[in-house]
């Protein structure tokens, strides 16, 4: 209440200060304007009486004078008036007489200068204009005078008006000014402070959830800044907790913490540069907004947890419309925006480099040549020309960014950059290089239709250090390497010796940031009929598929298993609908197009064939989807379902299993994904056997309940014990043991 009567005092008072300044503008410049439209009345009345042989006339008769000066005062609406002859001889009406002695002194002025003359007097009377005119008789100079003496006061009852209309107006105002401001103090800042002031309640006690609610516009920057305070707190008693549960159940649980420990030790203060054609962060202009997205990526999925905890470089391409006005001088920003932990370079690529480096040798000839999925790679001189010129930039980069450091930790990820390890190598020797490979690594006999075998080997290595995700892959090179390349393959300890230097070739299952106080999380759920009528869509079961559309990851084989499905169980027609989330991806290149167009008409198909008002069979979402638009699929789906027909992990199921905190749902799993030989608790199928992945379905719609806890308690388990911290120590080990 206090605070209300003062913001309302000082209001007013600030408002009245304002309205003064402007009336008392408003009255100078209208009194000014009054005064003078006056005088110049009141000239004109002097010079018409003045006029003609009247000086003259009241010469001869001034027995009548006091009669006509009435009379002309009258017809003028004056006062009073008065004629000039000298000191001893002046002609007036009473209504003035008493004012005549107070004039002399300014008559004798007018008649001396020789010129009319304004004054105001009062002498007990009303504000009073007197206006001298000497009078000139036969064009000569003479010491007579008109005088006229003409009412002003009413220039001071329009000013008095004007200070009363405008003190009303003020007071009024500064009434409603104030009203509206209390208003909106109460309801735009007090309420939003009261909000605030819960937050701080919930984040002491621990209610993250509550912390999610955006405040008002204006407080949004404080807002952010105490979710981010709050998020740190609750983060340390979550440490503090999860540090308690590993003493508890004596386990090795890695946990970004301990792994900043860990790579605190390994790395010695030597930098740590990632090395990626993918940036983690992408900016974007959304109107007159610049706008920050973490592009879809297993590959950004799984490093962006070790660069938050373990601080470094990440240099990628720039790849966002912003990019280039979101960094500094040295193409170097600091990421995450809202709480910055480590830091990105950004290279740029011409559309060229672009066309011929990123969608030709990478994607057109590697990507197709390495999954063996039925699509012909393709390979032309000129992309690998773009290819090796691209790598040169990276490795120039890199050189630049080490420059001051002998022994810098430097992890390449993917195929995009197979030469770069030998040309740091080259000019760095004493470098720690690892690449990982993402994708997986073919047979010798389909890898050697790459005309460029020889060099992409021998440029990868370079790396005293190469990675797959599994030792099934890690075969398959060492056999290619035998095979195409004059060196000593040691299999004792799975490494390649050549030219004096020796690789280690190791298998590294990637994973995904899981620990013990995620394991304990439940993630809320809602309802899968919920999530379906949002999309119109009235059903009672769900599954859930993931993927960029690929052709590795076999869209339209689960397309077809869903059909075979509802063919053999007609009693879920109606009742049952398989959610697609597809990114699209590198729908430049006419192969993923193709593979777009054969989706979306696949779904259609299947669609119209089992068609029913207000359900679908299948719902396709054809646009890229954030970790937090994902996760309510996952976490009310009753399966979900991976069908790669061959792939390097594919994190999707690790996620899926990691929002089951109940520990209820299933997992159907394509053999052909590293993750199947991991996750033993999942219906594993060879997506190709359209029979038997449909028969999968059923079993994961009708698994009991117990088999389904059985079952994902084993996954979640495995991943837990198995997480990217787990994954990012045991690679950084085994680089800084070499």
């Amino acid at each position: 209440m206090k605070l209300n009567l003062a913001l309302t005092l000082s209001i007013i008072f600030a408002v009245g200060l304002v309205v003064f300044g402007f009336t008392y503008h408003q009255i100078s410049t209208e009194r000014t304007k009054l005064n003078n439209e006056l005088e110049v009345r009141t000239s004109q009345i002097a010079e018409e009486i003045g006029r003609g042989g009247f000086l003259s006339f009241f010469q001869n008769n001034k027995n009548r004078a006091e009669h006509i000066l009435d009379s002309i005062s009258v017809k003028y609406h004056l006062i009073g008036m008065a004629v000039y002859f000298n000191n001893d001889s002046i002609l007036v009406n009473k209504a003035v007489a008493s004012l005549i002695p107070s004039s002399l002194d300014y008559i004798t002025q007018a008649l001396v200068a020789d010129t009319s003359l304004f004054n105001y007097v009062s002498n007990g009377h009303p504000k009073t204009l007197l206006y001298i005119r000497p009078i000139q008789q036969d064009n000569n100079i003479s010491n007579k005078a008109i005088v006229l003496y003409v009412d002003a006061d009413y220039i001071g009852n329009i000013i008095s008006g004007i200070w009363l209309r405008n003190f009303l107006r003020w007071f009024v105002q500064a009434l409603i000014v104030s009203f509206v401001t209390v208003v909106i103090i109460r309801w735009g800042i007090f309420s939003p402070i009261n909000k605030i002031v819960e937050w701080v309640k919930a984040a002491r006690v621990g209610n993250i959830n509550q912390l999610q609610e955006p405040p008002a516009g204006f407080l949004a920057p404080l807002h952010t800044e105490i979710v981010h305070i709050a998020k740190a707190m609750h983060e340390a008693k979550e440490i503090a907790k999860e540090e308690a549960l590993l003493r508890t159940h004596s386990a090795a649980i890695w946990t970004p913490e301990r792994l900043k420990v860990e790579v605190s030790n390994l790395l010695e203060n030597r930098k740590m540069v990632v090395v990626s054609n993918r940036e983690p962060y992408m900016h974007f202009h959304e109107g007159k907004r610049i706008k920050c997205i973490v592009p879809a990526s297993g590959m950004i999925t799984a490093m962006e947890p070790i660069l938050k905890a373990c601080g470094g470089l990440w240099i990628a391409s720039g790849s966002g419309d912003a990019d280039r006005e979101t960094v500094d001088i040295h193409d170097k920003i600091q990421v995450p925006p809202e709480e910055p932990k480590y830091t990105l370079r950004r290279l740029w690529q011409t559309k060229e480099e672009e066309d011929h480096f990123y969608y030709g040798f990478s994607n057109e000839g590697l990507w197709p040549l390495c999954h063996i999925a039925h699509t012909r790679p393709t390979f032309r001189e000129v992309d690998m020309k773009y290819y090796r010129q691209v790598n040169e930039n990276f490795a120039k980069a890199v050189l630049a960014e080490t420059a001051d450091e002998e022994e810098p930790f430097i992890l390449i990820q993917d195929y995009h950059f197979a030469l770069l390890p030998e040309m740091i190598k080259r000019e760095k020797p004493k470098a720690r290089v690892a690449i990982f490979w993402h994708i997986p690594w073919p047979n010798p006999e389909s890898f050697g239709i790459c005309p460029w075998q020889r060099e992409i080997l021998l440029g990868m290595l370079g790396a005293d250090l190469i990675g797959f995700h599994t030792q099934y892959h890690c075969n398959h090179f060492l056999e290619t390497v035998n095979s195409a390349l004059e060196s000593r393959v040691l299999w004792e300890n799975f490494s390649v010796s050549k030219a004096g230097h020796t690789t280690l070739v190791k298998p590294f299952p990637i994973s995904i940031a899981f620990t013990l106080k995620d394991y304990d999380k439940v993630t809320p759920k809602s309802s899968a009929a919920h999530l379906l009528q949002e999309n119109g869509i009235t059903a009672q079961f769900m599954g859930i598929g993931v993927d960029r559309i690929d052709y590795t990851k076999g869209i339209i084989e689960k397309f077809l298993a869903v059909e075979r499905f509802l063919e053999k169980n007609p009693t879920y027609q109606g009742k049952f609908t398989f959610v697609q989330i597809g990114a699209p991806s590198r729908t430049l290149l006419k192969s993923y197009s193709d593979m777009q167009n054969a989706v979306e008409k696949e779904a259609e198909r299947i669609n119209w064939r089992f068609k029913s008002k207000n359900w679908k069979a299948i719902l396709l979402l054809k646009r890229h989807h954030s970790h937090e638009e994902i996760t309510p699929y996952y976490a009310s789906a009753d399966f979900c379902m991976v069908t790669s027909l061959h792939d390097g992990m594919n994190l999707v199921a690790k996620e899926f299993v990691a929002t089951r905190g109940n520990n209820d749902g299933s997992l159907i799993l394509s053999r052909f994904a590293g993750a199947s030989q991991e996750l033993q608790g999942a219906i594993i199928i060879n997506p190709y056997d359209i029979e038997k992945s449909a028969d999968a379905i059923k079993k994961a719609l009708e698994m009991p309940e117990d088999e389904q806890q059985l079952r994902m308690k084993q996954m979640r388990q495995v991943i837990v014990g198995n997480n990217i911290y787990s994954w990012a120590a045991d690679l950084i080990k085994s680089m800084a043991a070499i």
